[in-house]
């Protein structure tokens, strides 16, 4: 039977209190596959008041019995993984690998990474005759992106979960099979009644009703910073704390020292990946200005070399941006480059040759960017890149950090000692040096308007706990 039109809320699927649907659309398609609930008021009550009630036990679980939870879930994702990856594929049109290698794969990698932070982490430990204990902080509302799915929902749940919480989960409605996948996951790995809910729905009727809920104790949410602000505002209300993933802008300094050809291939790749709908992704490449135009010729050669189609064909690189809104932002914004005066160097209005149907991009490189201009501002979340040249490295700093985010930075040096000083001069949450291979043992969160708060591992889990000081505990 299909969960799709119903909610997971106290170990049960049930249907929403006020029936109404929402067509989730195949963007490879552009036609809609299914449809989901939309939840209102009455549904995150539900949620909620399932969430407190299981908290009362949940939170006094043992770290050996929470762990013996985690790995079971662990257990069914693994048999479910290919069922993970077609629902990521279908609702944001991931190519089928990448859906498999990267999108399902974070799940996987992020429930290993907090089962084993969850067997070293101290929970208690002694300062003179004071005890410091950390307890879960209580129910806590988990909003979730369509852009990494299986990533923002398990480096949340798992994280809550370890620490002995209680959660409601709404995942986004652009891309939510996946988590209602996840409900059947931890359905199936027997998490008990109520520990674990999800709600389907939209921001302003689900999300901000989380927000703001009396009982709710804390707001994860990942997303853009124009809705974070607004899940922040209505959190405050009941001084809950919020912790956020929110926009990016990253910088991608490519340093005199640096392979110009090595560095500019794979940050271009780095850009693109995921039809450049990551948060992190590194939109701005600094080089050098005398071989401004050299860069150029690469970033040309590497976007050409993308392939852009469906994506269930085996040689498809880039899949379609995940909807209409997003196609026309991305389009607007490429526009705005040339209307600027930015070098458009390849790709450009429309939709690739031969593409009709299907919110496909073509892969866009913009050289002569100056930091001032809208492309280098707005985060696009697109496959286009802006390559901003720049004559010291103390300028190149300058530009980098000139930005309202502050989630990753990027340096590119054949000398390690070089590239490890211009990192300490980035301000922001993540700093990747020579294109690293992703570490879900490594914090991540960001700086300024980036968000608050660091998720992955043990960081994720320190997240949701509270610190209590008992003093005059004794020896």
């Amino acid at each position: 039977m299909s969960h799709h039109l119903q909610f997971f809320i106290d170990g049960a699927w049930v249907d929403p209190a006020v029936p109404a649907t929402l067509d989730v659309i195949n963007p490879a398609t552009e036609e809609a596959y299914t449809q989901i609930s939309v939840g209102s008021k009455a549904d995150v009550d539900k949620a909620v008041a399932a969430a407190k009630k299981a908290f009362v036990s949940f939170s006094k679980t043992s770290v050996a019995e929470r762990l013996a939870l985690l790995k079971k879930i662990l257990e069914v994702y693994n048999a479910r993984f290919e069922d993970v990856a077609v629902a990521v594929s279908n609702e944001m049109g991931a190519p089928l690998s990448f859906a498999r290698d990267a999108q399902a794969w974070a799940g996987r990698a992020h429930m290993e990474s907090t089962i084993e932070a969850l067997e070293n982490y101290k929970f208690s430990e002694k300062r003179g005759s004071t005890t410091v204990v950390k307890e879960p902080i209580g129910v806590c509302a988990l909003i979730t992106p369509w852009n990494w799915p299986l990533n923002q929902i398990v480096c949340k749940v798992a994280p809550a979960i370890a620490a002995g919480c209680t959660v409601v989960l709404k995942p986004s409605e652009i891309a939510p099979i996946s988590g209602i996948v996840w409900a059947e996951i931890m359905e199936e790995a027997g998490v008990p009644k109520g520990v674990f809910n999800l709600v389907n729905g939209n921001g302003p009727d689900v999300g901000q009703v989380m927000a703001g809920h009396p009982d709710v104790d804390m707001v994860s949410f990942t997303g853009s910073t124009r809705a974070g602000i607004i899940v922040a505002k209505t959190a405050a209300d009941t001084v809950k704390r919020v912790a956020q993933e929110l926009g990016g802008k990253s910088a991608n300094i490519v340093l005199p020292d640096a392979d110009l050809e090595t560095a500019v291939t794979k940050g271009v790749q780095g850009c693109f990946g995921n039809s450049g709908q990551s948060c992190d992704a590194p939109t701005r490449m600094l080089v050098p200005a005398d071989r401004h135009d050299e860069a150029l010729t690469f970033a040309k050669a590497a976007a050409e070399a993308h392939k852009v189609g469906s994506p269930t064909a085996e040689d498809t690189d880039l899949g379609p941006v995940v909807s209409q809104l997003q196609f026309d932002k991305i389009q607007r914004l490429i526009e705005a480059g040339i209307k600027e005066g930015a070098t458009l160097v390849t790709g450009g209005l429309g939709r690739p040759e031969g593409l009709n149907r299907g919110y496909y991009v073509r892969p866009t490189i913009f050289g002569n960017v100056t930091n001032d201009m809208t492309i280098a501002r707005e985060e696009i979340f697109g496959p286009v890149l802006s390559i901003l040249p720049y004559k010291t490295e103390e300028e190149a700093i300058t530009i980098a950090n000139d930005t309202v985010y502050g989630l990753a930075a990027y340096v590119q040096s054949e000398n390690l000692e070089h590239a490890r000083a211009v990192a300490r001069e980035m301000r922001a949450g993540s700093v990747y040096l020579n294109y690293p291979d992703w570490d879900t043992h490594a914090p991540f969160g960001g700086y300024k308007q980036s968000g608050n708060g660091r998720e992955y591992a043990d960081f994720g889990i320190h997240d949701f706990l509270e610190i209590k000081g008992i003093v005059g505990y004794g020896d």
